[in-house]
């Protein structure tokens, strides 16, 4: 297995653009990444939640992948593909195609239809999927929230290594600060965890987090390396401050539908990625009126790059 490039500091987990026909419009990952890197963020992690990868194609989620490189291509940008799907032959094409694309690393969350009856099973699952890609990281995407498959982080840790090669970590989007705690300093702080919520991550760097993937970093990335700066040199109410901004933001996308508001927002910021795709639904004229005015009064737009 290649040297682990460690999922540190913020990674944006990118919106799938599309044209107003429902089509990819891989013309725009382009723009996308270009913004990206002009508010300093350096690594995205592709076809994941953010993505909408579970109303994606196989097709289209290798189409992306294959953009986001040629894209990246000459820039410092670093790229890890999220291949998880509930067809364990699906998952392992994205993941056999991401290795050899070059990725950094590759991960899966856990099946949501058929479901892991238990931890032994979703690990096999996972042992699956990392063997198409036996060079590459790979990192468990731990996100109950959307899977409703919840086991002990600390024990598919405890239990995978002996089993996955090339286990890298875990991509953890639990509220389970406690199981983030005992992975983080799981025998000896061997595997990288990153942290996924972004609404907590002050909570999450008290706890050590070295990283995030997050879905509002592509539009107010200045704001968390603000209250990251801040955390790191001990000004916690200014820390403070800057979370509780990125709590009110995703709290106001919310009120409209997160997706739809998200993506009305990329908009606003001179990123068009379209609109999403049903069963996510799009804001009317009328709502995104309302929701500019929202984050007119909650500052957004002044303190986005403040």
């Amino acid at each position: 297995m290649k040297r682990i490039d460690p999922l540190h500091g913020l990674v944006a987990a990118p919106y799938t653009p599309f044209k107003p026909d429902g089509s990819l419009n891989l013309d725009a990952i382009e723009r996308q990444a270009e913004y990206l890197l002009a508010d300093g963020v350096t690594t995205v992690f592709i076809n994941g939640t953010t993505a909408e990868c579970a109303s994606l194609s196989v097709e289209e989620r290798l189409a992306l992948a294959q953009r986001w490189f040629e894209v990246a291509r000459g820039t410092i940008l670093r790229i890890s593909v999220h291949v998880g799907t509930n067809s364990l032959p699906d998952a392992q094409v994205l993941a056999a195609n991401a290795e050899r694309l070059g990725v950094i690393s590759v991960s899966a969350f856990s099946p949501s239809y058929f479901k892991p009856c238990d931890l032994d099973t979703l690990i096999d699952w996972c042992a699956e999927i990392a063997s198409a890609a036996p060079e590459t990281p790979f990192y468990f995407y731990d996100i109950p929230a959307f899977t409703n498959v919840s086991f002990s982080m600390p024990d598919f840790l405890e239990h995978a290594s002996k089993r996955i090669p090339t286990l890298a970590g875990l991509k953890f989007s639990n509220p389970n600060l406690m199981a983030y705690q005992l992975c983080l300093n799981y025998d000896g702080g061997r595997f990288d965890v990153p942290y996924g919520i972004d609404e907590w991550l002050l909570a999450a760097l008290a706890l050590g987090a070295k990283g995030t993937v997050g879905s509002t970093y592509n539009f107010a990335a200045p704001l968390y390396q603000r209250m990251w700066a801040a955390f790191t040199s001990g000004d916690l109410p200014t820390a403070r401050k800057e979370q509780l901004r990125a709590v009110r933001l995703v709290q106001v996308l919310n009120k409209y539908g997160y997706m739809g508001a998200a993506k009305a927002v990329m908009t606003m910021i001179g990123v068009d990625v379209g609109k999403p795709r049903l069963p996510n639904r799009a804001l009317t004229n009328e709502q995104i009126r309302q929701l500019r005015g929202d984050l007119e009064t909650l500052g957004f737009f002044d303190w986005r790059h403040v």
